[in-house]
């Protein structure tokens, strides 16, 4: 099948890559031509781990193509998604300005039957407007479709490889054809192609991004009430992730919830609800929680040395809002920076792969070591913001001849109490005891 991906972002990219691998010719299209000349290279503009090889695999095969040019992608295209940017406008909804657009271009250039999926996080109702702005410019039949992803950063080409659904909302008996045709290979273990009206779909998104956000943001409540009467957070996730009702995953306490997603549609969900005069009262608690959490540790270390952090070092690893991800939208690791750099305080940061998107946007206000052990020299404490796997078995004994002392604070409780104990550090998690205070 021929499909055209408008838009090389990060959904946009994995798409495109992911429909290329079993067997779809795929062209994928931007406005930016030194990226697409890049991506011509064999570049990859993202980092998302297994990603490149499908990449540079298609590319060799000629089942992967870019361009700037609309007309020459679509032209052939039986498929069209619109994987553009809804980022939140100066009242907090998510702007469909680059979807919109791009569907009014479209309708202008196309001369058969076509099926446009919105692939972006969309509010519900978009699929109307998209279908809406088809009319208005032409006079040639589409179905548009609703076919949100799912993608988890980090393992986003095995979600898309292997998905454990795949939601599509569409009216017409004609597109839900050719889309179960193109997701047919990718649930061949059984797991379901879901089919619903498009304005289902669409909420569909946010509703699950939602739940997840109020697990993590429930989780994180816990643990701070553990903070005061005693418990331990881990033995509380452990005793209701055994609940088969509840499930393990998403149980685990930090310092909030940030990417590109999760805030996102929280926000856009809870504004969405207001305009039909419903008050989705827990996305607001959901929303209010997690700003206080990002700065969790910044409160503990405030009380630690007594509200003055001028002038003291500290060590940050981890600036990506995850592991396994270079994504440092809304990553709780800046509002840290932000917070002890105005108290006066020096960071400097290590993180695998996120490191030069924050020199992008901070690069003056914090310092950069070329790997983690680099950072913690002369340091009077080492703060934990992302749990990369590099950092969950680092050499301690290297680590206490380096800094200046023995002091970590962990916002994603990568250490056991006990080890921590036998090793005579103060550290300071989320929802446990503090050790040696």
């Amino acid at each position: 099948m021929k499909i055209a991906v408008i838009g090389t972002g990060y959904v946009g990219l994995v798409t495109g890559t992911c429909l290329a691998e079993t067997g779809n010719y795929v062209t994928c299209v931007d406005i930016v031509e030194e990226k697409v000349n890049k991506m011509k290279n064999g570049e990859l503009p993202i980092y998302e781990p297994g990603l490149d090889i499908l990449f540079h695999r298609n590319i060799e095969q000629g089942r992967l193509t870019f361009t700037t040019e609309l007309a020459s992608a679509i032209k052939d295209a039986v498929i069209i998604f619109l994987a553009l940017p809804t980022p939140p406008g100066g009242d907090g909804k998510a702007d469909l300005s680059y979807v919109l657009g791009a569907a009014a271009d479209i309708a202008k250039l196309i001369t058969e039957y076509k099926v446009i999926v919105t692939k972006s996080t969309v509010p519900v109702g978009t699929a109307d407007k998209v279908k809406a702005a088809f009319t208005a410019n032409t006079s040639i039949e589409v179905d548009v479709v609703s076919n949100p992803e799912f993608l988890r950063e980090g393992v986003a080409v095995e979600d898309f490889m292997k998905p454990d659904r795949v939601v599509v909302g569409t009216s017409s008996d004609r597109a839900r054809k050719l889309m179960d045709e193109l997701y047919m290979p990718y649930v061949r273990s059984g797991n379901p192609i879901i089919f619903m009206d498009e304005r289902s779909s669409e909420l569909t998104k946010y509703a699950a991004n939602s739940f997840l956000a109020t697990k993590i943001t429930f989780m994180n409540e816990v643990a701070n009430l553990c903070e005061l009467v005693g418990a331990d957070v881990d033995m509380v996730r452990r005793g209701i992730g055994a609940d088969g009702r509840i499930g393990k995953r998403f149980l685990f306490p930090g310092i909030g919830y940030g990417g590109s997603c999760f805030p996102k549609d929280v926000q856009a969900l809870a504004l969405s609800s207001k305009e039909y005069d419903y008050n989705f009262k827990i996305l607001d608690s959901v929303m209010e929680v997690n700003e206080t959490q990002k700065l969790k540790i910044v409160e503990k270390m405030m009380k630690y040395y007594k509200n003055d952090v001028k002038g003291k070092k500290f060590a940050l690893w981890g600036l990506a809002f995850k592991p396994e991800t270079d994504d440092i939208r809304e990553a709780p690791a800046l509002y840290i920076i932000d917070a002890l750099t105005k108290a006066g305080a020096q960071v400097v940061a290590y993180d695998p792969e996120a490191m030069e998107n924050v020199k992008k946007m901070k690069g003056n206000v914090l310092a950069f070591a070329d790997n983690a052990y680099e950072a913690l020299e002369g340091a009077d404490a080492l703060i934990i913001a992302t749990e990369w796997q590099a950092f969950r078995n680092p050499d301690f004994d290297r680590m206490e001849k380096i800094m200046k002392s023995k002091v970590i604070f962990d916002g994603r409780n990568l250490y056991d109490l006990h080890k921590m104990i036998e090793l005579g550090y103060y550290y300071n998690s989320i929802g446990r005891a503090v050790v040696n205070s």
